[in-house]
């Protein structure tokens, strides 16, 4: 029989306070090989201290990781090996150019002088850096500076990459760009766990864990978690936007409302039912509406509906 082998990363229990802060509460699951794993969730949800945790930079105070079978608390070393772990601020030094950067990884990594040659060679073109190989990193833009840090991250070849938030503040062509090189690094068989705030980022990965409150309230392919979402989402656009919201708000018929765009998104049990009444209701509060439509649910939808579904079990 052959032997299954383990998935790249667990998590089970994991559980980090600070005082009487708990930052990170019970969360258990697990990536398996090759996967783009995303968890998604607001500043504040505990998701930079889950990665911190899952690369061994934090210790739980519950819980246990194991990174391809092995267990973090037993052998801290062997994990290394495996992971590459891009905190949101990535220490590149700016006085150093774009290869002495990779050759300083290089060393703390223990990479042999040969294999660097041939992998910095190798992770500039992959990176789209090897006109810029002689500049000085304070030099470069946020968007290289991105790629310059994931090729850091990669210069020992890790199985399994961890990534806090690497495109938060970068213009959206160099997101596209940092994400392409994402899809072709999984495509070489890395799997991937990145933690964001944009929702369209998530949209793109195999499966998504939604955190709110320190807690993973949901976990699924992106695409399953929209079908299961309960209730239909109403698109309406109208004006004045103060008023209309005021509107929405106070409707029994809204489960829960956010903007997106120019726009409102409302969660309705029907929309068929509810889209007339609530027409009818806003035009008597003087709200001129320009369209209302049923639309299929974002993955902001599904999360906003679930949060509000739980505020509302909380009382």
């Amino acid at each position: 029989m052959t032997a299954v082998a383990p998935a790249a990363i667990t998590a089970e229990g994991l559980t980090r306070r600070f005082g009487a802060t708990v930052a990170v509460d019970r969360l258990t699951f697990r990536v398996d090989r090759g996967e783009i794993f995303a968890l998604l969730g607001p500043d504040g949800a505990g998701k930079t201290t889950t990665l911190r945790m899952l690369c061994g930079a934090l210790e739980p105070s519950a819980g246990q990781v194991a990174i391809e079978g092995i267990d973090l608390a037993r052998d801290p070393e062997g994990v290394r090996e495996r992971i590459g772990y891009m905190p949101q601020h990535f220490s590149l030094y700016a006085d150093l150019t774009v290869t002495e950067n990779l050759d300083f990884y290089a060393d703390l990594f223990g990479v042999p002088p040969k294999a660097r040659v041939e992998r910095t060679a190798r992770l500039l073109e992959f990176s789209g850096l090897t006109a810029f190989q002689g500049r000085l990193a304070e030099h470069l833009s946020g968007g290289m500076k991105q790629k310059l840090a994931l090729a850091c991250t990669l210069i020992h070849e890790p199985n399994v990459i961890l990534l806090d938030e690497p495109t938060a503040g970068v213009d959206p062509v160099s997101r596209r760009e940092f994400w392409r090189i994402l899809y072709d690094l999984n495509r070489r068989s890395v799997t991937i766990l990145v933690s964001t705030t944009y929702m369209d980022e998530a949209d793109r990965c195999t499966t998504v864990g939604l955190m709110y409150g320190g807690a993973l309230i949901a976990v699924e392919d992106p695409a399953v978690m929209k079908r299961r979402m309960r209730g239909d989402v109403v698109e309406i656009v109208a004006t004045p936007k103060v008023e209309a919201r005021a509107v929405l708000k106070r409707s029994p018929e809204v489960l829960s409302e956010t903007v997106v765009g120019d726009r409102f998104h409302v969660v309705v049990g029907d929309a068929a039912t509810a889209i007339p009444v609530l027409t009818e209701r806003l035009a008597g509060q003087g709200v001129r509406v320009k369209d209302a439509r049923a639309v299929p649910p974002s993955l902001e939808d599904v999360f906003v509906s679930i949060i509000s579904e739980r505020r509302a079990a909380r009382g």
